[in-house]
């Protein structure tokens, strides 16, 4: 008798996905696993299955360990909504708003917290180790909640910390061609954990208000992150990656307030691209570790000042003079990207310094060309409103005095690079016998006698 291989939470024997997620997923994954054991049959044998999670609240208590292929996750709706807005809302306030929790296919994680880094409160674990590896585990649709984050010593406001131990999914073994679409994760200190990812898909998902949101761990080559919205906290990454080639990150918009928006660690041959990058503070793009032979190109990169009340004067520790793209490796391409560098010059460190757009810290042989750079000084304000203040803050453009930046800095551990057109012949800081550099043309005053600029010049016929 066949039997299907489409599983819906709410109708399945065994346990109660209300209370109880994790067990449920798991007793279902012990079931396909006691159906399918074929390996070759008629040409096929272990096609795999779907679970699905109908829009409601989910309670998960038990870590679901995945260790089958060709598993598909999905819920109809990635249900978020901004917890940190409403956890800075005054309680005498929650009584008026028109909801409190995020909604959808929504897992909330009851688990109790691992440790930074490890997978013991991992939502969603998968591992399996021999051959071949883990394959087709695709999540889709749902929101993964880690609820409240905790105090972590400091003076800030426990829901403010991005502190709980909770990971919404963390892959420890080798893996191809998985994917994750169009989920929503919210409220965990790592959002994705991946090890050894190969053919990975990270795509139009909603990745926000957690302490790290996307990590590539161990090694991996030929994956993808594109179309995401992705905002971590200050003490984390919103994008890391290490020990990867052939890398894509294109068309996301990284919003702050994370200490990085992109961060590669002994990563080659990949492409940054056509990417939207906003942070409040230094470090928006890092190329550490002998990263080699990457393409950053047309991103447009925003640093202004932090305007929420909540968390003025929280920076992730870098001064101005950091750069907002550092680079340490050979061969790089940074072409055709938009830098605006907006603050107020009081609020500047080193105090007095001009801040470096551009940093190339190491290496050699990288090409630094046709960048644009919009350095303004504007008188900084905040707001108790977290959307009025970062919509104000975004929209101001004029009545702003001109900053003076650094837009290239070449340090003496780097040489033989090019950089053209990237700022003009002051911006530009580097030995020009050690590498080759063409300053961007300025606009000198019109002499006496010129005709100005617009007035139409007669030619004799």
């Amino acid at each position: 008798m066949s039997h299907s291989n489409y599983y819906d939470v709410t109708t399945w024997p065994v346990g109660n996905p209300s209370e109880d997620i994790g067990e449920v997923i798991n007793s279902i994954i012990a079931d396909i696993k006691d159906r399918q054991t074929a390996t070759d049959e008629n040409d096929g044998g272990k096609p795999g299955a779907v679970i699905y999670l109908p829009p409601g609240d989910y309670h998960l208590r038990t870590q679901v360990v995945i260790d089958i292929s060709f598993l598909g996750i999905q819920g109809s709706g990635h249900g978020f909504t901004s917890s940190s807005i409403r956890f800075n809302v005054p309680k005498d306030e929650w009584a008026g708003l028109h909801e409190l929790w995020p909604g959808g296919s929504r897992v909330i994680v009851d688990l109790p917290p691992g440790e930074a880094g490890d997978s013991t409160g991992a939502a969603f674990l998968i591992e399996r180790e021999g051959s071949p590896r883990i394959s087709s585990v695709e999540f889709s649709n749902f929101c993964i909640d880690g609820l409240h984050f905790i105090p972590d010593g400091s003076e800030l406001p426990a829901e403010n910390s991005y502190v709980n131990g909770k990971t919404g999914i963390y892959v420890a073994s080798a893996n191809d061609s998985f994917r994750i679409n169009g989920m929503g994760f919210i409220y965990l200190e790592n959002a994705l954990t991946i090890h050894k990812a190969d053919a990975l898909s990270i795509h139009d998902n909603f990745i926000a208000e957690c302490g790290s949101c996307i990590e590539l761990r161990g090694w991996g080559q030929a994956s993808k992150i594109t179309d995401n919205l992705i905002g971590a906290g200050f003490k984390g990454h919103s994008i890391y990656a290490e020990n990867h080639g052939g890398l894509l990150i294109t068309a996301n918009n990284i919003f702050p307030r994370g200490a990085s928006s992109i961060h590669f660690d002994g990563v080659t041959r990949s492409s940054v691209s056509n990417n939207r990058l906003h942070s409040f503070y230094p470090g928006m793009v890092i190329l550490a570790g002998n990263s080699s032979e990457n393409l950053v190109a047309t991103n447009h990169f925003l640093r202004d000042h932090e305007p929420w009340t909540p968390f003025l004067g929280v920076d992730n520790g870098r001064n101005d003079l950091f750069g907002l793209l550092s680079v340490s490796g050979n061969n790089n391409s940074v072409i055709g990207n938009h830098f605006s560098e907006v603050l107020d010059a009081r609020g500047v460190r080193p105090t007095g310094a001009a801040p470096v757009i551009v940093r190339l810290v190491e290496g050699a042989g990288n090409f630094v060309s046709n960048n644009h750079v919009v350095a303004l000084d504007v008188r900084a304000e905040s707001s108790d409103s977290c959307f009025a203040a970062q919509v104000d803050a975004l929209l101001t453009t004029g009545a702003s005095d001109g900053l003076a930046v650094t837009t290239v800095l070449v340090e003496s551990g780097s040489a033989r690079n090019t950089i053209l057109d990237s700022g003009n012949d002051a911006q530009v800081i580097a030995d020009r016998r050690a590498n080759a550099v063409r300053a961007t043309p300025t606009i000198s005053f019109e002499p006496e006698g010129a005709v100005p600029s617009g007035q139409a010049v007669e030619i004799p016929r």
